[in-house]
């Protein structure tokens, strides 16, 4: 299986979150940055959720009128619209862009957040609840006739959705999370799991693990890794780049945050361990920042880098969400110097296992 990289787009040059400055989307930088990972061959990128940004879908959809070919990873929280509006809109945004979109199904932030969107259900029931918006989501999308649904969260009445997904049976769903509520629900509706970096032994041990839940559905799943790479043309200038990284970090954040969620602490623990694991994995950010979110790091030249990379897809991660901190530069330097690498390693990899066959 060919491997599949991933990159994010924001509304400002900013920074590549979807946040809002002054309520301000640049309609140019949206189009110029998604048109930037499409010229450096990134298959799709990620359109990111949060609960005072500009809304995902709107964004995705006019990116896409402006690109040709790059897909778009379009994070979605369930319970913040009806499953069967969210239905709708994928299925017509997968038809106009005629394939060209997966969801990351977020279940799992913070209260805090949630609240602001008068959303007040506790997390572990906000993945029981997910589960169950999939579920009726997905009848929607392969049901040529009305359907019924009487459920814990939902009720639906004679439910039909005229419009279907381009895509058959449905847009590929991507998920993260390391509570057993999100592997429960990952495992039963999700295509794709999607982790942080973390060390290899404990990245083997997660991704048998996860295949065997899904097995209980008799489901086969996909892995996707976020990653943010450090690189510099020798090891030397990549490490000192890091170090100088997150030196910044810790005169901007002070003390790091308490972690405030499940995989959160996870990243913690590994850079409570040590902040290098594997040689190139490197956890320092992580620790300065209470792991936020997509934290950990792989430190080296890009053929350093790449060569961690595809040992993490010898193990069956075959996707992977590549950012760096300096964007645009570094979208181009990890189209330029990292992806064909990657790409063409994998590739390598793929022949020689079915020569072994």
């Amino acid at each position: 299986m060919p491997a599949r990289i991933i990159g994010m787009i924001g509304t400002q040059q900013e920074g590549v979150a979807v946040h809002l400055i002054k309520g301000q989307i640049s309609r140019q930088w949206v189009v110029d940055f998604t048109r930037l990972h499409e010229q450096w061959n990134y298959d799709s990128v990620l359109v990111g959720y949060y609960a005072s940004a500009a809304e995902g879908f709107a964004i995705a959809l006019y990116a896409a009128d402006h690109t040709e070919r790059i897909k778009f990873l379009i994070a979605h929280r369930p319970g913040s619209v009806a499953p069967a509006l969210a239905a709708r809109q994928a299925a017509t945004f997968d038809q106009l862009t005629q394939g060209r979109m997966a969801l990351h199904i977020i279940a799992g932030t913070s209260d805090a957040d949630q609240a602001s969107e008068g959303d007040f259900l506790p997390k572990n029931d906000r993945y029981r609840r997910a589960g169950e918006y999939l579920e009726v989501m997905q009848k929607l999308w392969t049901s040529d006739s009305p359907i019924d649904h009487k459920g814990e969260f939902y009720r639906v009445e004679g439910g039909f959705s005229d419009i279907k997904p381009y895509q058959q049976p449905f847009p590929p769903l991507f998920f993260g999370g390391s509570s057993e509520g999100a592997l429960e629900m990952g495992a039963k509706h999700c295509d794709v799991f999607a982790i942080f970096g973390e060390p290899l032994k404990e990245t083997r041990e997660r991704v048998q693990d996860f295949r065997r839940r899904a097995a209980v559905f008799g489901r086969q799943v996909g892995f996707n890794m976020s990653l943010r790479p450090i690189m510099a043309d020798s090891e030397g200038a990549a490490w000192d780049k890091a170090n100088a990284l997150l030196a910044d970090v810790e005169r901007k954040t002070g003390a790091a945050p308490q972690p405030t969620n499940h995989s959160a602490e996870r990243l913690l623990g590994y850079a409570a361990r040590g902040d290098v694991h594997d040689e190139r994995l490197w956890m320092g950010i992580a620790r300065a920042t209470g792991a936020p979110g997509n934290t950990s790091c792989l430190v080296g030249t890009p053929e350093q880098i790449a060569a961690a990379v595809l040992e993490y897809y010898r193990l069956g991660i075959h996707s992977f969400l590549l950012r760096g901190f300096e964007n645009p530069h570094d979208t181009m330097a990890i189209g330029r110097d990292l992806i064909p690498l990657i790409k063409h390693g994998a590739l390598a990899i793929d022949r020689q296992a079915e020569a072994a066959e």
